[in-house]
């Protein structure tokens, strides 16, 4: 079964059939100053949980106290009192919208929904929905949850991700795009763990596998949890969840991936700390091998490629997304702690000075 999303008003069918997924954890997230692709993939839909949309409120005129009360934890420049749990859906699956062209204003090559919503239905002209496409910023529609209804939906023709499917048929994410930048998916989710692993780590640093996770982890680690003279012992970190042995000896923090349907953490067994990571990136990082490469001639051995293409390799160094970094651990009610919070000032004074604020 699927669904679809209909006018509050009016009842007229607003989307194509969709199949519910978890939110992307880049949904938050601005890269670059180019137009980028849809947030969601054709046929599927998530809710945001978060409130979305005008009016804003600066952080001097909400405070600690109210901004404690809707999940913010650590001062930001200001919060949105639009409605929560938004409908997320991919452009092109909107059907009967029309724009409304004096809400259509953003910063440089399109619309970012500053004014609220920009989607009418077409046959009463109730708004229902924002429009996203303006640059660095993912394409997507979030209909207004008091502006729509959701039906069930028989054959749904959107792509549904199976809820039984074992981990290694999910889908994983290459880390490399051409022409050799880190993948910006890769960039938000590694963000968005960063600020988890941080927030279980008590202050302790901590060690994490070689490879890709290094260079997701590595070097924000030494900087933000640098080893001294009267620090405990570092813990360790490991991939750990389904398909996957467990881990000998076990991790004191297990590196798990969110569900891509459900977006719930998967729980490992034992009393090991938890970080969530992004399914898709979790799933090349578990049961993505790089393929042996080696100059031949003749015929090849099984499992052997020839060297041509050469496997991508990155340009610069990893970097996690520090917008991504801050959103996330602001709403972590760790970040009270005074060593967390700490390090959260820091980087929002780093993150700040670096946007030329």
């Amino acid at each position: 079964m699927g669904d679809v999303f209909a006018c509050a008003g009016c009842g007229a069918v607003l989307t194509a059939t969709l199949s519910r997924v978890a939110l992307p954890v880049h949904a938050h997230h601005r890269y670059g100053h180019e137009m980028l692709p849809a947030l969601m993939e054709p046929g599927t839909y998530a809710v945001d949980p978060e409130p979305f949309g005008p009016p804003w409120r600066p952080w001097s005129e909400v405070g600690a106290d109210e901004a404690e009360a809707r999940g913010v934890f650590a001062p930001v420049h200001s919060l949105s009192f639009g409605a929560p749990g938004g409908i997320v859906v991919a452009p092109g699956d909107t059907r009967g919208t029309d724009l409304l062209p004096e809400r259509c204003d953003g910063c440089c090559m399109g619309v970012d929904g500053r004014d609220g919503p920009n989607l009418a239905c077409v046959r009463c002209g109730r708004p229902v929905a924002t429009r996203i496409d303006d640059c660095s910023l993912w394409q997507a529609v979030r209909l207004a949850p008091e502006s729509v209804r959701r039906l069930p939906a028989e054959d749904p023709a959107g792509r549904t991700v199976d809820r039984e499917a074992p981990a290694e048929e999910w889908r994983g994410t290459p880390p490399i795009e051409p022409p050799g930048r880190w993948s910006p998916r890769w960039e938000a989710a590694a963000g968005a763990a960063l600020a988890h692993l941080l927030a279980v780590s008590a202050g302790t640093p901590v060690v994490v596998p070689d490879g890709l996770v290094t260079d997701m982890f590595g070097r924000a680690l030494e900087t933000l949890l640098p080893p001294g003279p009267s620090r405990p012992p570092a813990k360790r970190a490991a991939l750990a969840g389904p398909g996957l042995p467990a881990p000998d000896p076990a991790p004191d923090i297990a590196l798990v991936p969110r569900h891509p349907r459900t977006g719930k953490a998967w729980q490992p067994p034992g009393t090991a700390a938890t970080v969530p990571l992004a399914a898709d990136v979790w799933t090349h990082l578990a049961f993505h091998r790089e393929r042996l490469l080696v100059p031949v001639s003749g015929g090849m051995p099984d499992g052997v490629f020839r060297d041509d293409p050469l496997p991508p390799y990155p340009n610069q160094l990893f970097r996690p997304d520090w917008d991504v970094f801050l959103h996330t651990l602001a709403r972590l009610p760790a970040v009270r702690q005074p060593w967390l919070r700490g390090i959260y000032d820091r980087s929002a004074f780093l993150s700040r000075s670096s946007h030329g604020s």
